[in-house]
């Protein structure tokens, strides 16, 4: 469990820090299209928040046993969202970002890796 919530946090954290400092810049990768309006760079910048903030739950409970627990247990969730959101994009919305299908099989292995570490739990 704590090579699972050490790599989340530090993928995560890195991926919540680019939306933050480049949003154009990681929307383009991911979905091969641009942020034209200023609400739209506030809306990534706060998704960016948003995983800085679940990087830093992962790496504080990354050595408590029952912290990580329910920490892999929120990012079962997030990795399922994460994936059909994305897949959304790519097969419904015809986004076509370089990024898009490695995110894709990331947060599919992460979603795997975190079931398999609850069921060894």
């Amino acid at each position: 469990m704590k090579s699972l919530l050490t790599i989340t946090a530090i993928v995560e954290g890195a991926t919540g820090l680019a939306l933050i400092a480049f949003p154009s810049i990681v929307v383009s990768v991911l979905l091969g299209t641009s942020l034209a309006e200023s609400s739209g760079m506030l809306a990534v910048r706060i998704g960016g928040s948003a995983l800085i903030s679940l990087a830093i739950a992962c790496w504080l409970s990354r050595k408590d046993t029952p912290s990580s627990i329910v920490m892999i247990k929120a990012m079962v969730l997030y990795n399922i969202f994460a994936t059909l959101l994305l897949l959304y994009a790519g097969l419904v919305e015809h986004f076509s970002g370089l990024g898009l299908w490695p995110a894709v099989v990331a947060h599919t292995g992460l979603l795997v890796w975190c079931l398999k570490s609850l069921k060894n739990a």
